[in-house]
């Protein structure tokens, strides 16, 4: 590959600075770190059917063309990049070098950055590589390793950050108590299953889930650490990123306590939050067919590379038979963003997963009395959803009426698809570093949902899969599978009679929608 090619743009690539972050100089060229770089499907992927009969297999998954891996390495050989790994399945070629020879390579500038937060090693602007591998590269990763994403969980106790006042008496709920709640099928407890989770930070202690369980009364379950690009299993306290991981393995676990609980822990980076998805759905070991994901944050804030890359792979575990879920967010319908106008929260936008908004939930007794949108505070405490300012509509979403916030002539992929108890002030039991707390938060959401379909997936002798094209459709719209949510709003939008931007279809009455797959 010749040094004097003409260059061409990585396509979605450019990044702007953090909000609030200011350049205070490059940093140093012999500054040696690892970026991963996607390379192009061999051949389009085409939607399947949900009903199991044409889900592919790890074996007959096509990824990468071998010859496209070759000319990525061919560039970073040329540029004094080391090849670190390479996965025709994930599509990904993994590079280490220093930051001159990055710098070299993409042509960009690398500076330290500075922000309320902290630093991070960034850049602003596009990247471009030689033409001949522009339809090659799809993507760019940890260059710029500025925090990704946030945790999608929150405290009951104002004195832990998120200072609301409750509106009304609450109480939490142990997860087998939402199960019961909710009607999730029983004779089942997900065995044969493997319900991934991602993490971006924190850790669990195994005396803690030992604990838990016992407390419950139920098996305590086999978790597994898997550590990707360097990040292990690390708990501190539990006003840290230790709330989300223990909120998410005890509510998926407490639901399907059989199940093979494997948590990927990876650094909360572009790079990281992909490398961590990608392994799950190609973990040809562990083969979950659930993922559950708690994290997440405005468009606005990522790159189109990584929004089309995330999507890609979501795409890949649909046509694996796994099911992803994700939360919608917890700041109502701006999502977090000052600027008053409504925002989606990504990955819980990408059309080929299914995300998770937050009801507020009171029951007496085994029967639930009122369930209305979570919504204790619309900026701070609220459940996330709206309408996608970058995916279109999908096909799925062809028959829902798209709700108008900032602009009524847009039409985007809407969320959230499916809704379960999220307020921190109905929350969940669960212990964290040696203490008991009620946690909530669209995070608690999604891993209930992934254990209410492991418990299906057992149920079936089969995969559910993606369940959006499903739940969307004729054989479940209107036919009384969900509890409908007709009662509150998250900011702009209000809830109404079937699907809505607050909860979308409602949450689960588990044994009859159980009969729609």
């Amino acid at each position: 590959m010749s040094k004097k090619s003409e260059r061409s743009i990585v396509k979605g690539s450019e990044r702007v600075p953090f909000h609030g972050a200011v350049a205070t100089g490059p940093i140093h060229d012999e500054e040696r770190f690892e970026i991963t770089v996607r390379v192009r499907r061999k051949t389009p992927l085409k939607d399947l059917a949900t009903d199991g009969s044409q889900y592919l297999t790890h074996d007959t998954y096509d990824g990468a063309d071998s010859k496209n891996i070759e000319l990525v390495k061919a560039f970073a050989e040329e540029h004094g990049l080391v090849v670190v790994e390479t996965s025709a399945a994930r599509r990904s070629v993994f590079l280490s070098g220093t930051a001159a020879n990055f710098s070299k390579a993409f042509e960009t500038k690398i500076e330290h950055h500075e922000h309320e937060g902290g630093t991070y090693r960034g850049r602003t602007g596009p990247l471009t590589v030689p033409t001949e591998l522009a339809d090659v590269i799809e993507g760019v990763f940890g260059i710029d390793n500025r925090p990704a994403a946030r945790p999608h969980y929150q405290h009951s106790m104002p004195t832990h950050g998120i200072g609301i006042t409750p509106h009304g008496s609450g109480t939490s709920f142990t997860p087998p108590e939402l199960a019961k709640l909710y009607d999730f099928p029983t004779g089942v407890d997900g065995s044969g299953q493997c319900i991934a989770i991602i993490e971006l930070g924190g850790g669990y202690r195994t005396t803690d889930i030992v604990t838990y369980f016992q407390k419950l009364g139920l098996p305590v379950p086999h978790v597994q650490a898997v550590s990707v690009d360097g990040a292990t299993n690390n708990p501190t306290t539990y006003n840290s990123a230790d709330s989300e991981v223990m909120l998410d393995i005890e509510v998926a676990a407490a639901i399907a306590p059989k199940a093979h609980i494997v948590v990927y822990f990876a650094p909360n980076t572009d790079k990281g939050f992909l490398d961590a998805i990608t392994m799950a759905i190609h973990d040809t070991v562990n083969k979950p067919s659930v993922i559950s994901i708690s994290w997440g944050g405005a468009e606005k804030y990522w790159t189109i590379q990584s929004m089309l890359s995330y999507n890609q792979a979501f795409q890949t575990a649909a046509a694996l038979g796994i099911t992803v879920f994700c939360a919608a967010g917890d700041n109502g319908s701006g999502d977090g963003v000052t600027d008053g106008k409504a925002h989606a929260d990504f990955p819980a936008s990408a059309p080929y997963v299914t995300a998770c908004g937050g009801t507020k939930l009171t029951a007496n007794g085994s029967i639930i009395s009122s369930e209305v949108v979570w919504n204790e505070n619309p900026a701070t405490s609220a459940t996330g959803g709206g309408v996608s300012d970058f995916f279109p509509v999908p096909v799925y979403q062809n028959n829902i009426k798209i709700p108008s916030a900032n602009n009524p002539s847009h039409y985007g992929r809407c969320v959230p698809d499916v809704a379960a108890d999220a307020d921190p002030f109905t929350g969940y039991f669960v212990r964290v570093d040696g203490q008991y707390f009620t946690i909530g938060g669209t995070s608690a959401v999604a891993p209930l949902w992934a254990g209410l379909i492991a418990l299906y997936n057992q149920k079936l002798g089969k995969h559910v899969g993606f369940i959006n094209p499903i739940i969307y459709g004729p054989a479940v719209v209107g036919k009384g599978f969900f509890r409908d949510i007709t009662s509150g709003n998250n900011g702009a939008y209000q809830a109404k009679q079937g699907w809505d931007a607050c909860t979308g279809w409602g949450s689960p009455d588990g044994a009859k929608l159980l009969k729609a797959f």
